[in-house]
């Protein structure tokens, strides 16, 4: 069984300004993946979806110390990534009903969401496939000397691929200015942790390159921004790449919003990770520091609804596709 991580001492430092930011990207991506899980549900979005909920918090922690010109690679489960990085809601929305005014008109749908202008590189349907084109960015910062940062997310069993490992030695030997950020969620697809390996904390595995590997606590965003932050700053130093292990959860299955297709976690162990929801944590906080009143959490609910309506009804009104451009963006010259 996984067990949550402990709640985090309440010396973590954190203004009005950081908690009311943190917690906007966490509602924003929650919203946009339950909505987005529903209409799946009933049909109004084709295909399926790897939902993020649960993990706001890791996305948002580092989204948080970012600019748009750092840039990011992600995975399957791309969508809160690409919503901390700044990502719009109509482009995400339509993308994902396959429209024209979607990020990528409609043609790569929910693994495939890429936003250049926000240094969103694209998600990425193969496992660890984003790791090496997120150390390539790093390399061409190094290169033309612009203090850019890459950051690459992927989960626990992307460590088992042979791009990782390439990648990280790649990046530690030259200094490139990366993060690579773990998603350890305890489960590569629906086999667990300890089924695929034999360590227990991931972050051991950069030793091996010559790297710092630093854990933390992936249900809290000011643990995860702090981090993120050290290692941003350090990479933009030229001291070379961090290995951040977020120690998280998804609420759901694998892909979709339903209950398990079969029972490979106990829903004591879901629940138990519910219990440490990011969301409801930083409003603890921010309300026990008198940061923020509970009032003014709430009208960030309500505004994120506004903006998740208007852009599922953008997606819906959006045109759809002329076959007749099939071949158009396929090729360039």
């Amino acid at each position: 069984m996984t067990t949550p991580t402990e709640a985090i001492d309440e010396v973590v430092p954190a203004t009005r300004d950081v908690v009311l930011d943190l917690h906007r990207r966490m509602v924003r991506i929650r919203r946009f993946e339950e909505s987005s899980g529903k209409l799946v549900e009933t049909g109004e979005i084709p295909g399926f979806l790897h939902l993020y909920v649960g993990q706001e918090a890791v996305a948002s922690g580092v989204g948080a110390v970012l600019t748009d010109d750092d840039q990011i690679t992600s995975t399957h489960r791309g969508h809160g990534h690409a919503i901390a990085k700044g990502a719009e809601l109509r482009p995400m929305f339509a993308e994902l009903y396959a429209k024209t005014t979607g990020y990528c008109k409609g043609r790569g749908g929910s693994m495939h969401i890429v936003d250049m202008s926000r240094g969103m590189l694209g998600a990425n349907a193969i496992v660890g496939g984003g790791i090496p084109i997120a150390v390539g960015a790093a390399f061409a910062s190094q290169y033309r000397g612009d203090g850019g940062v890459a950051v690459s997310f992927f989960g626990d069993g992307a460590t088992n691929i042979g791009a990782f490992h390439e990648s990280a030695n790649m990046a530690a030997v030259w200094d490139l200015p990366i993060v690579f950020v773990v998603e350890n969620n305890g489960y590569a697809e629906f086999t667990s942790q300890e089924r695929h390996m034999r360590l227990v904390d991931i972050a051991e595995r950069a030793a091996s390159y010559g790297m710092p590997g630093v854990i933390v606590d992936g249900m809290d965003a000011l643990a995860v921004r702090e981090a993120a932050l050290e290692a941003v700053e350090r990479a933009r130093r030229g001291e070379g790449p961090t290995l951040i292990e977020a120690k998280t959860y998804r609420f759901f299955d694998h892909q979709g919003i339903k209950g398990m297709r079969i029972p490979y976690r106990d829903p004591a162990e879901v629940e138990a990770w519910k219990s440490r929801d990011a969301i409801r944590l930083i409003e603890t906080i921010g309300i026990e520091r008198g940061l923020v009143s509970a009032e003014e959490f709430e009208g960030i609910w309500a505004e994120v609804e506004a903006e998740i309506n208007d852009g599922i009804e953008f997606a819906r009104n959006s045109p759809d596709p002329d076959p007749a451009d099939i071949l158009d963006d396929v090729y360039t010259v």
